[in-house]
C-alpha cells in the first residue's frame, strides 16, 4: 500500500466527527460482476467504501458508531478466511489479518454482520450510509430496520433519521492529502510514459487496438495494473466522437491519432489526452487547430491558483477559442457578440474539464449556478483535469483541409497553495516536441 494505513483511521475518524452524537454509519464494499458464465470482471472496490477503508476484498461491510457520549467505533465484516475457497479463488485476508493490517477496533465475519449490525442499529438516532449506490445493499438496510422496529414493544428504538452521507465523503474526498498527491504523480508518470510509447509506435497501416495494447503494457508493466476507464484510441474522424473505444481502425497517413488513457494506480486514476500526427508530421491545417488547443489549454492551466474557478477558466478558454476560430475562417461575425453566445461551443462541445482522483470523475461539488456556470473556487489540494478540444467532423460546414480533424489536449492539474502544479509534464505537448519525438 502507498498510503499509510493510518491515513484511512485518520479518514475514518474525520468522517466521525462529522456525525451526530448516538449514530451509526454503514458501507458496503462493491460486488464482483460476472463477466460470462462463471469468470468475473477485474474486480474494483466501491470508492467510498475504499477511501475509508482501503480494504480491497468484496463481501464486506464497514460500520462506524458514534455513541450518545461521543465515543467511537470502527466495525469490518468480511469473508473469513477458507482454505478450500482459497485453493480455487485467491488468498482471503481474514477478519483477524484485517483487524491487524488495517487497524479496525473490531472485525468479525461477513456470515455474522446481519446479527450484529442488527443490534449495533438498536437505539441509534441516525442512520448515515451512501444512497443509491448498491439497489441490494439499499434493500439490505432497510431488512435490517425492520428487524429492528420489529422489536418495539420490547422498548427497542430504531433510527429515526435516515442521513445520505455522500457529501460528506465527497468534500473529503475533493482535498487531497499529500499522500495521496504522491500516488497520483507516480499514476501520471506511468500514464505519460504509456503516451511517450504509443507516440514513438505509432505507423500508418497499424490498428488502434495495436496502438491501445502499447499503452495498456505500459500502464500494467509499471504497477498500473487496470486502466483508470476504457482507452480511447481514435483515429482520424473518430476523434470526434468523444467516447470512441471501439479502437478497432486502421491509422491512415496524415491523419491524427487521439489518445485518452490514462492508468489506475492504488485506486487513484490518471485522465490524459495527446493528440498526435500518425505519420509524424502535423499538416499546416492540423497545426493550425492544434497550437489553437493548445494556446487555449495554457491559458487556462496558467490561470490556475486558490480563488480561481472553472467558470473564470471556461471564460478564458471561449475568448481564445473563438478569436482563433475567427481568424482561420470557421466562424465568421462580430468577436464580441460570438464570445457572448459562445458560439466556439459548436466545435468545444464538451465541459473543459472535472475533480479527479479514486474516480476519473471524481467526487465534489461544483457549485453550479442557473446559468450553469460552475463557480466553485479552487482550494489547494484539489486535483482537476485542463481538457480543451476542438471536433470538426467530415460533414461540417468548413474548408476541406479542417475537415475530420478532432484535436483534444488534457492534463493533471493540482491547484498548490500559490498556483498550481501540473502532473502531466512527462509527456510532451508542443508541435515542435511531438514532431521531434516521433522523428526519432
Amino acid at each position: 500500500m502507498l498510503i499509510d494505513v493510518q491515513e484511512y483511521v485518520a479518514r475514518r475518524a474525520c468522517f466521525i466527527d462529522q456525525m451526530e452524537l448516538n449514530s451509526i454509519a454503514v458501507f458496503c464494499a462493491a460486488d464482483e460482476i460476472t463477466r460470462s458464465n462463471d469468470t468475473e470482471f477485474p474486480f474494483c472496490q466501491n470508492k467510498n467504501f475504499f477511501y475509508l477503508t482501503g480494504f480491497p476484498e468484496p463481501q464486506a461491510y464497514l460500520v462506524l458508531v458514534k455513541s450518545a457520549q461521543g465515543e467511537a467505533h470502527s466495525v469490518l465484516f468480511c469473508r473469513d478466511k477458507d482454505p478450500l475457497q482459497e485453493i480455487w479463488h485467491g488468498r482471503r485476508i481474514g477478519p483477524e489479518n484485517a483487524q491487524e493490517n488495517f487497524v479496525f477496533d473490531q472485525t468479525d465475519t461477513i456470515d455474522n454482520a446481519d446479527d450484529e449490525i442488527v443490534e449495533l442499529l438498536k437505539n441509534r438516532t441516525n442512520l448515515y450510509t451512501c444512497q443509491n449506490e448498491n439497489e441490494l445493499f439499499d434493500a439490505q438496510m432497510f431488512e435490517w430496520l425492520g428487524q429492528v422496529k420489529a422489536k418495539v414493544k420490547s422498548g427497542t428504538r430504531a433510527p429515526t433519521q435516515l442521513i445520505d452521507c455522500s457529501n460528506i465523503i465527497a468534500e473529503m474526498r475533493l482535498i487531497k492529502s499529500s499522500a495521496e498527491l504522491d500516488v497520483m504523480r507516480k499514476a501520471n508518470e506511468i500514464s505519460s510514459n504509456a503516451h511517450t510509447r504509443a507516440m514513438k509506435a505509432s505507423k500508418v497501416g497499424m490498428f488502434e487496438y495495436q496502438i491501445e495494447s502499447e499503452v495498456l503494457h505500459e500502464f500494467a508493466f509499471n504497477g498500473a495494473r487496470n486502466p483508470a476507464y476504457g482507452s480511447i484510441v481514435a483515429g482520424g474522424d473518430n476523434a470526434n466522437i468523444l467516447h470512441y473505444t471501439d479502437n478497432n481502425d486502421v491509422l491512415r497517413d496524415n491523419e491524427l491519432l487521439l489518445i485518452d488513457a490514462g492508468g489506475e494506480l492504488e485506486g487513484y486514476a490518471a485522465d490524459i489526452t495527446r493528440t498526435f500526427p500518425i505519420n509524424g508530421q502535423f499538416t499546416p491545417a492540423q497545426k493550425d487547430i492544434y497550437q489553437l488547443v493548445l494556446d487555449a489549454q495554457i491559458a487556462a492551466i496558467e490561470a490556475i491558483k486558490p480563488g480561481a474557478s472553472f467558470a473564470e477558466l471556461n471564460d478564458i478558454v471561449h475568448q481564445v477559442f473563438t478569436k482563433g476560430l475567427l481568424a482561420l475562417g470557421i466562424l465568421s461575425g462580430d468577436e464580441n457578440t460570438l464570445i457572448e453566445e459562445k458560439a466556439c461551443k459548436k466545435y468545444f462541445i464538451h465541459g473543459l474539464g472535472h475533480w479527479l482522483g479514486l474516480d476519473v470523475h471524481d467526487v465534489g461539488d461544483y457549485r453550479v449556478d442557473a446559468n450553469k456556470r460552475q463557480n466553485r473556487m479552487f482550494e489547494p489540494g484539489m486535483v482537476m483535469t485542463i481538457e480543451p478540444g476542438l471536433y470538426i467532423p467530415l460533414d461540417a460546414d468548413v474548408e476541406d483541409k479542417y475537415k475530420g480533424i478532432g484535436v483534444r489536449i488534457e492534463d493533471n492539474i493540482v491547484v498548490t497553495e500559490t498556483g498550481y502544479e501540473n502532473f502531466s509534464l512527462g509527456v510532451v505537448k508542443t508541435i515542435e516536441e511531438i514532431e521531434a519525438l516521433m522523428a526519432g
